[in-house]
This record gives structure tokens, C-alpha cells and sequence, in this order.
């Protein structure tokens, strides 16, 4: 009999991480979600909410199992401060893959000030050590897929074809030549993709001393709210973000279209970016899952 995988996923109460929690969990794996539910509590602050109603992570998860006859596990626990409870959920579940999505997402949320900066660096970074660093304290043999961004490459490369992964470099000292594989030159727009950038450091240390099996995937902007799991009933519709710190371009475009308001551009209107809808998001996942 083969034997079903278990998945934790991280952040899984999102935007990405709840449709990835319903496919995985539709295709027959053992799904669990780890969430704070800090981006519940960001609409709060902020005074804004998706233009689809969201409902409880309770309500979800319920609803989910009356349609589907399937089980997601849900624990609450800051990834960024609670090492403790991460390494005995980890001990615990002994995951065969981690799917982390944990972390703050939106790029002029991180720049609105100070202490969301510093807010940011902390959570995304303490974040992605705590689960890297437990990963290696207990020896597991987990794959962990990272959703990354295309905003680590910076801006102002349009021109040329953006170097991936690790490269070959030549540099000269001393009259002597000598090659060298580095990361990719990284130039981040914002302290979100700053974040990312911590991040794949972290990866590659990992990586090189402890041997853990790591996958960062540097999707463009997603864009989209259905998918096939979450158009099954209302209690499981994605999030529709429209306002100016979470609301990714194509949803602002759309909400001041329909009201025949200009389109707001952020500042010179010259960057070129990727769009990426959820489903092949989702998708994205499964193929690193198998692969």
C-alpha cells in the first residue's frame, strides 16, 4: 500500500496558501496548516477587508471536510517567535514536504515605516530560520518549497537576461584569474524583497551544511481568486485584495475600471513584471511536490 504524504503548510490561512492547502489536500495528501492569522489581523489595522467575504479559518476547515470528506489539521503558532512549538510540531508529523508560505507579502507594506520594516525583516526572517534550523536539529529528510518573487532580481533589468540560480563568475586579482559559483546578483526594490533575499541565503547555508533538500520558486505577480476547490462553496472563496498595500496591480486596475477612476500607477509606470494566475501557482506547487 503506498504510503500518503504528509504536508505542512505554512502561512496556509493566505492568499496562496489556502487554494495550495485544498488541491493538496483534494490530490490524497495528509495536509496540515500552520497560520497566526496575522493577515486577518493587518485588515484589521488597516481598515480594509477582501472584496469577498472571508470566513473563519474554523468555518473553512469544516466546510472543507463536509465536501470533500477530507481532514486539514490547523495549529495556531507564530512561525517568526514559537521555535519551540515549530520543532515539536516538526518531531511530531515528521513531514515529508514543508510548502512555506509564511511570511509578510506585500512590498509597500514593508515600506510604510519604520516598525513595519522592522516587522517585515523579523517575521520573515526568524520565520524561515526557525523551520530551516529545526529541519536540521532533527535530521529530516524534509523537501521544503519556498515561494520567493521575481523582486529579488530587481527592477532595472529589462534589458538583459536575468541570471538564475547559481552562477559561474571570473574575477581578477593580483593579475590571477578565478572562477567562482555565486548566488545571482540580487537587487531587491523594497524590504519585502529584501526579505526574500535574506532568505535564499539562508537556503544556500542550509543547504551546503546541513544538507537539506530546498526548493525557491520566484513566481511574478499572482493574480486571480477561484480555483476549482474554492469555487465549491462560498466558505472557501480566496481573497480579492484591492486596496493600495495588499491589492496586487490587476485587482486595482479591475476595482478602478469599473468605477471609471484613472488607473494609479506607482511610479514612473516603466517596470515590466510577470503575472502568474493562482491556479498555475497552485500548479507550481504540485510539480516541485513530485519533482
Amino acid at each position: 500500500m503506498k504510503k500518503t504524504k504528509k504536508i505542512i503548510i505554512f502561512g496556509g490561512d493566505g492568499f496562496c496558501g489556502w487554494p495550495t492547502s485544498l488541491r493538496l489536500s483534494s490530490k490524497g495528501y495528509d495536509v496540515t496548516i500552520v497560520d497566526n492569522l496575522s493577515r486577518r489581523k493587518i485588515d484589521n489595522k488597516l481598515k480594509i477587508r477582501s472584496l469577498t467575504p472571508i470566513k473563519s479559518i474554523k468555518t473553512r476547515l469544516s466546510t472543507w471536510r463536509k465536501i470533500s470528506k477530507k481532514t486539514i489539521n490547523f495549529y495556531k503558532i507564530n512561525v517568526a517567535k514559537d521555535y519551540k512549538k515549530i520543532n515539536q510540531l516538526l518531531k511530531k508529523i515528521r513531514p515529508d514536504n514543508i510548502i512555506h508560505f509564511a511570511e509578510q507579502r506585500a512590498a509597500p507594506y514593508s515600506m510604510k515605516s519604520p516598525e513595519l520594516k522592522n516587522y517585515t525583516i523579523n517575521n520573515n526572517t526568524n520565520g524561515t530560520h526557525h523551520i530551516l534550523s529545526s529541519l536540521a536539529k532533527l535530521g529530516l529528510k524534509t523537501h521544503l518549497i519556498h515561494l520567493g518573487t521575481m523582486g529579488v532580481y530587481g527592477y532595472d533589468n529589462e534589458s538583459i537576461e536575468t541570471p538564475e540560480g547559481y552562477i559561474d563568475v571570473t574575477f581578477n586579482k593580483d593579475k590571477n584569474k578565478n572562477t567562482r559559483n555565486i548566488l545571482y546578483p540580487q537587487n531587491p526594490g523594497s524590504i519585502y524583497h529584501l526579505s526574500k533575499c535574506f532568505d535564499q541565503l539562508l537556503f544556500m547555508y542550509y543547504a551546503k551544511n546541513d544538507e537539506l533538500i530546498i526548493t525557491d520558486l520566484h513566481q511574478g505577480i499572482v493574480w486571480g481568486t477561484e480555483t476549482k476547490e474554492t469555487s465549491l462553496h462560498p466558505n472557501l472563496i480566496n481573497r480579492f485584495d484591492y486596496d493600495g498595500d495588499y491589492g496586487t496591480v490587476l485587482n486595482r486596475f479591475l476595482m478602478q475600471a469599473s468605477l471609471d477612476y484613472p488607473l494609479t500607477i506607482y511610479g514612473k509606470g516603466t517596470q515590466t513584471r510577470a503575472f502568474i494566475n493562482i491556479n498555475d501557482t497552485v500548479k507550481c506547487i504540485e510539480l516541485a511536490i513530485k519533482n
